[in-house]
């Protein structure tokens, strides 16, 4: 991948809109590999710092500077995966990937919100290799499985490039991606289509408003799951909660407690249908569901606020 110039040639130090121009990509790639938009900023910056620290002749002799950038955050990445699992062992509660708004949601804040409009190469396009459901099985893997997995699935990389990348064969880098998809056949739902999913989310929203604990129940699969991430800053049960009516008495319960502050509203979560919980206007849960056979299977709750920036740093403050 870096390949220093011929005997004779000087390559130019590469352009700085280059290299900054890699940022979006990288951001999207360290948060599939993460699960925490905080961690790949964080990620992509030490990223950026290595290259920086380069002398301008070291800089000249890297063939491709997106190659070694996208191999520096991946390796990056999976340092923090390895250190991750201690770190969440520790962690009060569930551990939840962060949950990501829609664009138009996210950069300005819905109907004209008063933040500063987020940098576009911060943006992580959202698909299907971000739905939560899809970031909670790349949590059950390990750090190797998830890195070829992501690289090679997700992003295309053949396996000569990902075993270089992570410092393994190509045999193996092919292993693992296929140990990593039996994971992915084995936990995932066929997918609703968007629509069935918005329908499905807009009634178990006015169920959950007129307090309808029979129409939540219906709503909901006899052995769906809640599972909700407070990380011991907010409210939240620290086990997942099992059962439609369980779950159903469980959400009735939440809402009594939050009294009439309490708005609910329908947004993108991740690419797909969710809800956000507000109370006095600002965000305190964001909700993404899981779909089958026309119920709702499983819920991710997210309150940790830490977790929370991209919905809330728009919003006005509370006196």
């Amino acid at each position: 991948m870096n390949t220093p110039p011929e005997p004779g040639q000087r390559r130019s130090v590469p352009e700085l809109s280059v290299i900054v121009g890699e940022r979006r990509q990288l951001i999207n790639l360290a948060y599939r590999l993460l699960g925490s938009l905080a961690e790949a900023e964080d990620a992509v910056q030490e990223t950026y710092a290595r290259w920086y620290a380069l002398s301008p002749r070291q800089q000249e002799a890297i063939a491709s500077p997106g190659a070694w950038l996208t191999t520096v955050a991946t390796r990056v990445c999976l340092d923090l995966l390895g250190s991750a699992r201690a770190r969440r062992e520790r962690y009060v509660g569930e551990w939840i990937p962060e949950p990501l708004p829609d664009r138009g949601e996210w950069i300005g804040g819905p109907a004209g919100g008063r933040g500063e409009p987020a940098d576009p190469a911060d943006w992580v396009t959202l698909d299907e290799s971000v739905t939560m459901a899809f970031l909670v099985v790349l949590e059950a893997m390990t750090p190797a499985e998830r890195v070829a997995f992501v690289l090679h699935d997700v992003f295309r990389y053949p396996f000569p490039e990902v075993a270089e990348i992570v410092g393994r064969t190509p045999a193996a880098c092919r292993q693992l991606a296929t140990s990593a998809r039996r994971r992915i056949r084995a936990a995932q739902a066929p997918t609703a289509p968007t629509g069935t999913q918005a329908g499905l989310v807009r009634h178990f929203k006015e169920a959950w408003e007129a307090r309808d604990i029979a129409a939540l129940v219906a709503l909901l699969a006899p052995d769906a799951t809640m599972t909700a991430d407070g990380g011991g800053v907010a409210g939240a049960a620290l086990r997942p909660v099992r059962g439609g009516e369980r779950i159903a008495q469980y959400l009735i319960h939440f809402a009594d407690r939050a009294g009439p502050g309490l708005t609910l509203l329908e947004r993108t979560v991740n690419g797909r249908p969710g809800l956000v919980a507000q109370h006095g206007g600002r965000t305190a849960t964001v909700a993404a569901f899981e779909l089958a056979d026309g119920r709702i299977t499983r819920i991710w709750a997210v309150r940790n606020p830490e977790k929370l920036r991209p919905w809330t740093e728009n919003e006005p403050r509370g006196e």
